[in-house]
C-alpha cells in the first residue's frame, strides 16, 4: 500500500487531484483509515489512474471518463484513441505554427515599410526554359496555402526524376495560374484557387538519355504529360518584361518582398500581367539561407 503522497509521486499527479478523484468517485483509495482518514492506494490502481489521465488528455470531461472506464475500455482501444488525438494535436500545432509564421510575415512587412531600396528591383526579360514538373491545386495564393502544396510536389518531383535517371540542369522554378472553375479544393471556393506548377530545369539531351519523349518543343503546352516516369515536360516561354527582386529566407516570409515589388511597380508606372514566378537560386537545408528570385510579369500601366 502507498500513502496518497507516494501514490501521487508514482502516478506523476498531485495529491490534491487524487483527493478530488476520490470525492467524485472516479478513483477511490484501496483503503481509508477509519481513525485518521488517511488514504492508501494499491499499485494496481495506477492502471486506472493512467487511463483517467489519458482520457482527460483526449479532451473528455471527468463524467465522460467515468462512463468510459465503467465500460471497461481495453488497452488496444485506448491506444487507438490516443493515437488519433495525437494526430489531431499535431495538425493543430502545425496550423498554429503556420498562423504564427504569417503573423511574423505581416509584422516584418510593417517594420520594413519604406526601408527597402528601389535599387533592389531589376526590370528584365527572362529566357524560355524546359521544365520537368508536377502540379497541384492550392486553395489560395497566400504562403499558408502554397507552402503545404508546393513542398510535397517538389519532394515527389525529385524522387521521380531520380528514379527516371534524369538530372536537373538548372534551379527549380515555380509558376502559377488561376485554377479552372470547379478545380478548387473540397469545401473551398474556386475563385481564389491557383494551379501550382513545381518545376526543375532539364535539357532535351538529359531527357533523351533517359528515353523520355520531349515532343516538338515549340510551345508552352506539356508534352509527354504524366507518361513514363510520371512527370510533365513543359517548354515554358520566357517573360518579355519582368520586375524581379531577390528574396532571402523562407518563402513563408515572402510577403515583405512581394509588397516591396508592388510598391516599385506602382511608383514606376507598371502593373502586373500575371502571377509571379519563383526561381529558387539557393535552397540549402537551412531555409534562412534560401535565395529566391521573384519574377513578376509586368506591362506599362
Amino acid at each position: 500500500m502507498f500513502t496518497i503522497g507516494d501514490f501521487a509521486k508514482h502516478g506523476r499527479v498531485s495529491a490534491r487531484m487524487l483527493r478530488h478523484y476520490d470525492a467524485i468517485g472516479l478513483l477511490r483509495p484501496a483503503r481509508t483509515d477509519p481513525v485518521t482518514g488517511y488514504r492508501f492506494y494499491a499499485a494496481a490502481q495506477l492502471a486506472r489512474l493512467n487511463r483517467i489521465i489519458a482520457l482527460k488528455d483526449l479532451g473528455f470531461g471527468l463524467r465522460q471518463v467515468a462512463a468510459i472506464l465503467d465500460e471497461q475500455v481495453d488497452a488496444a482501444e485506448l491506444r487507438g484513441m490516443l493515437r488519433l488525438r495525437q494526430a489531431q494535436l499535431a495538425a493543430e500545432r502545425a496550423a498554429a505554427e503556420a498562423r504564427l509564421a504569417q503573423i511574423e510575415a505581416r509584422l516584418r512587412t510593417i517594420e520594413s515599410e519604406g526601408r527597402m531600396s528601389a535599387d533592389d528591383v531589376v526590370l528584365k526579360s527572362t529566357e524560355p526554359v524546359l521544365l520537368a514538373e508536377l502540379r497541384g491545386i492550392a486553395a489560395g495564393y497566400g504562403p499558408e496555402d502554397i507552402g503545404p502544396v508546393i513542398t510535397p510536389l517538389y519532394e515527389e518531383l525529385v524522387r521521380r526524376l531520380r528514379a527516371a535517371g534524369v538530372t536537373p540542369t538548372g534551379p527549380g522554378l515555380a509558376y502559377y495560374e488561376a485554377a479552372p472553375e470547379g478545380a478548387g479544393l473540397e469545401g473551398e471556393g474556386t475563385g481564389d484557387a491557383v494551379v501550382v506548377h513545381a518545376g526543375m530545369a532539364v535539357t532535351r539531351e538529359e531527357l533523351a538519355k533517359a528515353g523520355r519523349n520531349t515532343g516538338d518543343g515549340g510551345g508552352s503546352a506539356p508534352s509527354g504529360a504524366s507518361a513514363g516516369q510520371g512527370f510533365d515536360v513543359v517548354a515554358l516561354p520566357g517573360l518579355e518584361r519582368a520586375a524581379t527582386v531577390v528574396h532571402r529566407g523562407p518563402m513563408s516570409r515572402i510577403l515583405p518582398t512581394a509588397q516591396h515589388l508592388a510598391h516599385w511597380m506602382d511608383t514606376n508606372g507598371y502593373r502586373s500581367a500575371g502571377y509571379a514566378r519563383e526561381l529558387y537560386l539557393e535552397c540549402p537545408d537551412d531555409q534562412e539561407k534560401w535565395v529566391t528570385e521573384i519574377q513578376e510579369p509586368v506591362v506599362r500601366a
